[in-house]
């Protein structure tokens, strides 16, 4: 059974772990906190689908480029089970639903908006 594991591996997802200090966004009481940060922070959600290998692939990229910790709040959406959180941030900020999608968010307004391969962790200085 182990040979079947190793090749194709298990039904358990391994645990993640990650060197940034992603908040979890789980409620849409959330998003009214998000807008208050901003204001005196910017702020970024990362839009993860659990399903997608492309999402997994971009979380990872922007996991290991990543630098400006300090200077941005960084939350991190599992779509899958937050769906109506995803929708809200949708239309609360006038955002067209992506996945993977980061959204930067200064002064309670969207400012930069990028999803799948536009997804770059070197961009964020301009919008700070």
């Amino acid at each position: 059974m182990s040979l079947f594991k190793n090749i194709f591996g298990g039904s358990e997802e391994e645990p993640k772990t990650s060197k940034l200090n992603w908040t979890p966004l789980t409620d849409l009481g959330q998003l009214n906190e998000i807008i208050e940060l901003s204001n005196t922070k910017a702020v970024a959600i990362f839009k993860h689908s659990t399903r997608c290998s492309i999402s997994r692939m971009a979380l990872k990229q922007f996991e290991n480029e990543f630098v400006l910790d300090d200077k941005i709040t960084l939350y991190f959406l599992d779509l899958l089970n937050y769906r109506a959180v995803s929708n809200e941030i949708a239309s609360r900020f006038g955002v067209e639903h992506q996945s993977p999608q980061l959204i930067v968010i200064k002064n309670g307004k969207v400012v930069h908006d990028a999803s799948h391969s536009d997804i770059d962790a070197n961009d964020f200085e301009r919008y700070l």
